[in-house]
């Protein structure tokens, strides 16, 4: 795999639609910024860098990921600090999980440098659109798809990579209500739970929509072979803080390696919690959340950042948490926003400033 050694072209839109965008009232994932980076890939290599007004673009009706879903992307934010410079948080962290998600799906590898070079560059010429908004920011979406035109179960050879930015307000703006599904699975060993690809989020819609259709927020996915082990939420992963210790699934392969996740594990640690990536069953958690022995419970995620979770549902079973006396979930979305917004010290070399 190699790149085309060229500058990435900028063209930059001749009217902008931030005038007429209030980013006091943005809601989540539907108001995007002027422009976009593509990138195409063909006969091994990646061509064509540029930074351009956001469009449709056009495919043809046997697209193969449209058939046989060779689709992953990335989730990510930027803020700014006071003087108005653009903070990234952990972009190489996501760049390289793009990439093992294009490996687990078949596909080519982005250059590290260059997703990092168009990141950038496309975050300084949309800065304006950053939300200023508590608990506000720009959400980054990269994407990458398969575009060869052939009907057959085969890899393709050619793709397209985008980035996308996206003004936007909280994700949850409330305590979120779990419901322990015991007949749909998310992921399985072996399979592509690690992988961010769109097929993973299609096989979740039907159980999330009849979670809603019970009271229910999220559903809280047990792991697939005996329905017995937690794995994580539909947008986030989860941790449990016990009375002696805090817990969240294992990474195996069938749960997403959370990059918030991985922030929390080492900000935890830091302030002398013992933090444990081991197996929870959910009869574990039921019975130590009834017992009060079980404390408070949190979801982690890009989107999501810290967001406690109030109630857990298991076989017509409740378990509340009073959100209202939750700790570490609301210390830790408090750090981390304080980090992305360059109001804490960043002491582990994790936020990339835009100049």
């Amino acid at each position: 795999m190699s790149v085309e050694l060229s500058k990435i072209k900028i063209s930059p839109t001749k009217s902008s639609r931030l005038p007429e965008t209030d980013l006091n009232n943005i809601p989540f994932g539907r108001v995007f910024t002027d422009h976009c980076f593509t990138a195409c890939y063909q006969n091994g290599k990646w061509t064509d860098l540029e930074i351009k007004p956001l469009e449709n673009f056009s495919l043809h009706p046997s697209n193969l990921a449209l058939h046989y879903g060779q689709s992953i992307f990335e989730g990510m934010k930027a803020s700014s600090d006071s003087d108005g410079n653009p903070l990234l948080f952990r972009p190489e962290d996501h760049a390289k999980r793009l990439n093992r998600s294009a490996a687990r799906m078949c596909m080519p590898a982005f250059p590290e440098d260059i997703f990092i070079e168009a990141l950038t560059e496309l975050v300084r010429l949309d800065k304006d659109w950053i939300p200023k908004a508590e608990g506000s920011s720009l959400y980054i979406r990269p994407l990458m798809f398969a575009m060869d035109e052939f009907l057959g179960v085969a890899p393709s050879e050619s793709y397209l990579f985008i980035i996308m930015l996206l003004p936007v307000g909280p994700y949850y703006d409330k305590p979120v209500k779990l419901y322990a599904d015991t007949e749909f699975t998310r992921a399985a060993i072996g399979g592509t739970g690690e992988a961010k690809t769109a097929g993973n989020y299609a096989a979740s819609l039907l159980p999330s929509r009849l979670a809603h259709q019970k009271g229910y927020d999220q559903i809280l996915w047990l792991d697939g072979k005996e329905h017995k082990y937690v794995q994580e939420v539909g947008t986030m992963n989860i941790f449990f803080v016990f009375e002696d210790h805090i817990a969240t699934p294992a990474i195996d392969g069938a749960i997403l390696s959370g990059i918030t996740r991985q922030s929390f594990i080492t900000l935890l640690r830091e302030k002398g919690y013992d933090v444990r990536e081991r197996p929870i069953t959910i009869t574990e958690v039921m019975e130590k959340g009834k017992s009060g022995e079980l404390k408070e419970v949190f979801g982690s995620g890009t989107a999501a950042v810290a967001t406690v979770v109030s109630e857990i549902c298991y076989k017509e079973e409740v378990v509340s948490f009073d959100a209202d006396r939750a700790e570490i979930g609301p210390m830790l979305k408090e750090t981390i926003e304080g980090i992305r917004m360059g109001e804490i010290e960043d002491t582990h070399g994790w936020i990339l400033k835009v100049k």
